[in-house]
């Protein structure tokens, strides 16, 4: 910002003093509108950007310590020069109390006029200036956050298809189970922030099984028990390959890998966790995991009814599931469906 480009308000009911401070004002090249109505520069300054008020003490309807405590409601900022015949200590204090910045005496001194304009305008434009560089700033690091986490995120998407690549289940039941998460940690009371964390983590759920041999994983049958125990250990895989991450996400798919096969009855496994010493993370995928592996057609089985896989849920309640959980699923059974219906393989 130049210094001709900044605007100047003068207010004085003597148009002779009007016409000096116009005249010096133009002489150093600034910008002034004057107004002799108080009023009237008052209803302007609060309507219109000004950078400077020189204002005359003295006037009729409205004096000078008046307008600079109206205006201050609006503005802290503008510097305001008062000026006026009285030299009483008090009027200053008054005046500084109020909000002027600088006082200038009649008759005003043309070299100090100059001076002390100069200066106020030169510091309020610096302060422009460093209010405007800090602004930008702010925006830079919040465009520079935002496309950090958005990498992160589509980071955190590409990984999470890990395991499809060794698993027969698909990417479709993967989104399915985000967004089931989601829904669930959102209707559980879970903050935006854990809703969030969910959303990205839950897809890490079965990545341990990248760990299991491929006899035992694709076998089309029934496995054995030394298979199934096998099988079993892709939960700690999975938790040992993201638990030392930094990444809050991946901390979080470890708690959901370790957690989704519990049970709330302790039957689960890896450790035989029981009730809410199981991760609401896990409670909550344990139900959205199973529910979504009954109704997804694969080439070894049919794809289960929505009632059928329901009434499961409902028969599991406080055994396999959180009753909570599977409540709470039940009672948004229309958000299911959209989910559902919304991410399905593609023929």
């Amino acid at each position: 910002m130049k210094l001709e480009d900044m605007k100047i308000i003068s207010i004085d009911d003597n148009e002779n003093n009007l016409f000096l401070i116009e005249a010096f004002c133009n002489d150093m090249g600034l910008n002034i509108k004057s107004f002799s109505e108080p009023l009237d520069a008052l209803l302007h300054v609060l309507n219109n950007p000004v950078d400077m008020i020189l204002i005359d003490y003295m006037m009729p309807q409205l004096n000078g310590l008046d307008f600079i405590k109206e205006f201050r409601k609006n503005n802290t900022k503008v510097p305001i020069i008062m000026i006026t015949a009285a030299n009483d200590q008090d009027i200053h204090n008054d005046a500084f109390q109020a909000g002027a910045n600088d006082f200038l005496n009649k008759p005003v001194n043309a070299t100090l006029f100059k001076a002390r304009v100069l200066n106020l305008l030169n510091l309020y434009k610096n302060t422009l200036l460093i209010e405007d560089k800090a602004k930008l700033l702010e925006e830079e690091v919040v465009i520079a956050t935002k496309e950090l986490i958005e990498r992160e995120h589509e980071t955190l998407s590409i990984l999470g298809k890990t395991a499809e690549y060794k698993d027969p289940e698909t990417a479709s039941h993967v989104s399915r189970v985000a967004h089931y998460s989601k829904m669930l940690a959102r209707e559980y009371g879970l903050s935006p922030k854990e809703q969030d964390i969910i959303y990205y983590a839950s897809p890490f759920h079965d990545l341990g099984k990248v760990g299991i041999e491929d006899d035992i994983l694709l076998k089309p049958g029934r496995l054995d028990k030394e298979e199934f125990d096998v099988m079993k250990t892709h939960a700690h895989i999975g938790y040992e390959i993201l638990k030392d991450s930094k990444s809050e996400y991946l901390q979080a798919g470890a708690t959901i890998a370790i957690n989704h096969h519990e049970k709330y009855d302790g039957s689960g496994y890896p450790k035989g966790l029981k009730g809410e010493d199981i991760h609401i993370y896990g409670r909550i995928v344990a139900v959205v995991d199973v529910f979504d592996a009954l109704t997804s057609h694969r080439p070894y089985k049919k794809a289960w009814t929505f009632e059928d896989a329901l009434n499961l849920l409902i028969e599991e309640k406080g055994k396999h599931f959180d009753p909570k959980v599977v409540e709470l699923f039940v009672e948004n059974i229309d958000e299911v469906k959209n989910i559902y219906n919304s991410f399905q393989e593609e023929n």
